[in-house]
């Protein structure tokens, strides 16, 4: 267990980028489960809650919209479409939610198929700009954000109420990937989608 939050907004630079995600505009399962959290929310010191219509999970970057030429982007989404078609929708747990350094979040799990979307990703990226060029991420490890940290702390109180709260869970379906334009303002992301590729229910997925 870690001893301190971070301030998660520090030295973060505030330009629009390009990246897949998973989005959860339309999902009452996952607004849901925000609710369920929503107590918890208001009393935890030292954080920005993320808006239901933000909610997303990470993928897999490209770069910042203004080092990304139109046409490599247009090569991109044309390289990840023929990667990751005939992939199926697949269903995954999500929660209950745990404290990050840096977060309040919402595990989403298995890895496994995330990770092989990541991999079909990543390979689109070296398609069209070579290997050198695919951004660098840590390991991989899938969920939705519901809060940041604002502020360095003690992480020992927090994670005291988080365990005395009651514990929340659901499922969903994840049935696509998104291309977004990411930003922030005022402690808060925000994106314009630009497209999504749906994936096939009842396909098979793609061999690893």
């Amino acid at each position: 267990m870690f001893e301190e939050l971070r301030d998660h907004w520090c030295c973060r630079p505030d330009r629009p980028f390009y990246s897949w995600h998973v989005t959860f505009a339309d999902s009452p399962e996952i607004a849901a489960l925000q609710v369920s959290y929503a107590t918890l929310l208001q009393e935890l010191p030292g954080f920005s809650p993320v808006p239901p219509q933000w909610l997303r999970l990470d993928v897999q970057g490209i770069g910042f919209t203004d080092r990304v030429p139109d046409a490599d982007l247009a090569r991109i989404v044309e390289a990840t479409r023929l990667r990751v078609a005939g992939l199926a929708s697949f269903p995954v747990s999500v929660g209950p939610a745990v404290l990050d350094p840096e977060s309040l979040q919402l595990p989403v799990r298995p890895i496994e198929p995330f990770q092989h979307l990541r991999d079909l990703t990543r390979a689109a990226i070296f398609d069209v700009w070579g290997e050198e060029a695919i951004p660098r991420l840590p390991e991989l490890d899938p969920h939705v954000a519901l809060a940041y940290s604002d502020l360095q702390a003690p992480a020992a109180p927090i994670a005291a109420r988080l365990l005395a709260y009651p514990a929340r869970s659901t499922t969903y379906p994840i049935t696509g990937l998104t291309l977004l334009s990411l930003t922030r303002t005022d402690r808060v992301y925000h994106w314009t989608p630009h497209l999504t590729i749906p994936f096939e229910p009842g396909a098979q997925p793609g061999a690893p």
